[in-house]
């Protein structure tokens, strides 16, 4: 069964009153248990829940400390082009932009990633417009391949790719998918993405089952949050994640947490969410998947990711740029959103080892699959 099969079983409407009609007793019962099911997650995730938070922080932050100590795990994003063929109404890549487009050369990328190594970087997550004829599946592999001199690890966020494309970025070195979803809803999906291949919402959604079976060794994934309500969109992002756990056992399953930033077009979500929602998003993952990777990015502002780091984070980004050519290049072209927390990453190294905690700049190398 993949998971465009399983989620057939869930209809949005349902699941959210289900979380609407959790009690009190319902998240005590969540809190407390030795293995937690689907359901706690709803009653984690319910307004009934709130007054609990507290608790739930202090167990997220007790959880994450037995399975992963006191480190954070550093990466950058490297945007190589902001062309795209699709106009999702919440990006500034929108093809119907009036933006300054560019995609780098290979010799642009390799300056791009000298000046994030010498940051301190050892991952790395190549991100793109989805626009195919500009950046094939060869441009990837070819600019991996070039890469694999500066990072033990390498990321994509780029377009949804079928297994074969996926087997032959793995064989130039990537290691690392992620895909969002963007929106779970499948009514708000088609209205959001009005034209382009990402309208196709059973292509998006069978990416990581894709990227499963080429053979990633870390799978990525969440919702954008702000298109829809946060609280049913956590839940088919923990239904999703559940699965993949268990069917691709050999690939480390992430989830992040991105909130929609100001970007060109303008759009305002319908349904912001807040930092206490945002917490508690992230402290009910914590406790039904204790062996799952949390990243934060530099969406968030500073105060609030010093804050959310001890409650389950295990992955941050620093010093971001979300243009291509944004590290050092003069003439770079204009970017997918505004970032926030826009320290150093050297300051928010610091800041990590302040609040008592380990910045790792490499946790993994390929020579470990050697040998």
């Amino acid at each position: 069964m993949s998971f465009a099969d399983k989620i057939k079983g869930y209809n949005w409407d349902t699941v959210k009153s289900a979380i609407l009609a959790k009690t009190a007793d319902d998240v005590r019962r969540a809190l407390y248990t030795d293995i937690r099911t689907y359901n706690d997650l709803l009653a984690l995730l319910s307004p009934a829940a709130e007054p609990f938070i507290e608790d739930m922080a202090q167990q997220a932050h007790r959880t994450t400390l037995r399975r992963f100590g006191k480190i954070i795990q550093m990466y950058a994003p490297l945007y190589v082009s902001n062309k795209c063929s699709n106009s999702c109404l919440y990006c500034g890549f929108n093809r119907t932009n009036k933006i300054d487009r560019k995609t780098l050369t290979e010799k642009e990328v390799m300056q791009e990633a000298e000046t994030i190594y010498n940051s301190g970087f050892r991952h790395i997550l190549l991100v793109s417009g989805e626009a195919p004829k500009d950046v094939p599946v060869s441009y990837f592999c070819r600019i991996a391949q070039s890469l694999k001199i500066f990072f033990s690890s390498i990321s994509i966020e780029i377009y949804p790719m079928d297994t074969e494309e996926y087997k032959s970025l793995i064989k130039s070195g990537v290691d690392g998918l992620t895909v969002y979803q963007e929106t779970y809803n499948r009514t708000t999906y088609r209205q959001v993405h009005p034209a382009g291949k990402k309208r196709d919402y059973k292509w998006r959604l069978m990416t990581p089952d894709r990227g499963g079976i080429a053979g990633f060794r870390r799978i990525n994934i969440g919702a954008l949050l702000g298109l829809s309500d946060w609280r049913v969109e956590g839940a088919f992002t923990g239904l999703h994640a559940i699965y993949l756990m268990r069917k691709y056992w050999q690939s480390l399953i992430s989830i992040s947490f991105p909130r929609l930033r100001p970007a060109t077009g303008g759009y305002e979500p319908d349904y912001p969410v807040n930092d206490s929602a945002l917490a508690q998003l992230i402290c009910a993952f914590r406790l039904l998947l204790p062996d799952a990777g949390l990243v934060i990015s530099t969406r968030e502002p500073e105060l609030l990711r010093n804050n959310l780091m001890p409650l389950g984070i295990t992955q941050m980004s620093a010093g971001s740029r979300t243009s291509p050519g944004g590290y050092s290049l003069e003439a770079h072209a204009d970017n997918q959103f505004e970032i926030s927390d826009i320290r150093s990453p050297e300051d928010v190294a610091r800041m990590i080892t302040s609040s008592g905690y380990e910045p790792v700049w490499k946790d993994w190398d390929k020579a470990f699959l050697e040998g």
